[in-house]
């Protein structure tokens, strides 16, 4: 363990300032976008254009985190069940995966935080409610399902670019474009989570938790089932890595590529 965080600890702190910052995103958009007294929503008013446009922020600010210098070091997981399926899968160390999560977690909320000092008592308004993911009218496990589904649709289309040479660079695009997609139209049935540690960050703040055992479940369980799935389908030989995007100049504490840069 000590050797892991003397050797690692500038990705664990990567990982909780990337997803804290994605809260602190997923807060304001959720203002702007969501709060009765926005601008926008009363220029817009119409709540599926006004989704597209919260799924067109989120997808963006997903690959900002990504390709940014912190997302190419770490990985960029910023989510305890990609953390976990990575272990899985045999890139990921113990230790390494541990400490991910303990930060992720932890920059959530910090990041929920974050975003209260700045937007006050906005942040609290039922129409915004820390940005927290709840099941839709269909109930908890409609809601269930469809977190395991796009779980597992985002964690095969990972598995699938990142090991494909020709398309592996481009792999943190095809992932937000698939995060605005499923804001756009998923979201109204489970609150679009697929991350424990994202549900978590709003929950403390929010109060929310008799739905969490959803998003702590789902995500994993998708996640898990998509890398079960692609190992059967092409072996465990064609899982390179377990970053987002490997063809940097970082180094990768996974495969330790340039280890000494650290």
């Amino acid at each position: 363990m000590g050797e892991a965080v003397r050797k690692h600890w500038p990705e664990y702190l990567m990982e909780g300032a990337e997803l804290g910052l994605f809260m602190v995103s997923a807060c304001l958009f959720s203002a702007l976008l969501g709060h009765p007294e926005s601008p926008v929503v009363q220029a817009i008013g119409d709540p599926s254009a006004l989704r597209a446009m919260m799924g067109l922020a989120m997808g963006a600010t997903a690959i900002a985190i990504i390709y940014s210098p912190w997302g190419q070091q770490s990985g960029a997981h910023f989510n305890p069940a990609v953390t976990l399926t990575f272990f899985r899968l045999g890139k990921v160390k113990g230790w390494d995966a541990a400490f991910y999560a303990v930060s992720q977690f932890a920059g959530s909320a910090l990041g929920v935080l974050l975003s209260g000092l700045v937007l006050g008592m906005v942040i609290a308004h039922p129409a915004v409610h820390y940005a927290a993911t709840l099941p839709g009218p269909g109930g908890p496990w409609v809601a269930f399902g469809a977190e395991v589904a796009i779980s597992f649709g985002l964690m095969t289309l990972v598995l699938v670019v990142s090991n494909t040479p020709r398309l592996a660079r481009y792999t943190g695009y095809f992932g937000g474009a698939l995060v605005a997609t499923y804001i756009t139209l998923e979201a109204p049935i489970s609150g679009m989570s697929m991350n424990p540690a994202r549900t978590f960050g709003s929950a403390v703040w929010a109060g929310e938790w008799s739905t969490l055992w959803i998003y702590f479940l789902a995500p994993t369980l998708g996640m898990l089932l998509a890398a079960e799935t692609y190992l059967a389908a092409r072996g465990a030989r064609s899982v390179l890595c377990a970053k987002w995007v490997h063809e940097n100049r970082m180094r990768c504490i996974f495969c330790g590529k340039s280890e000494e840069r650290g």
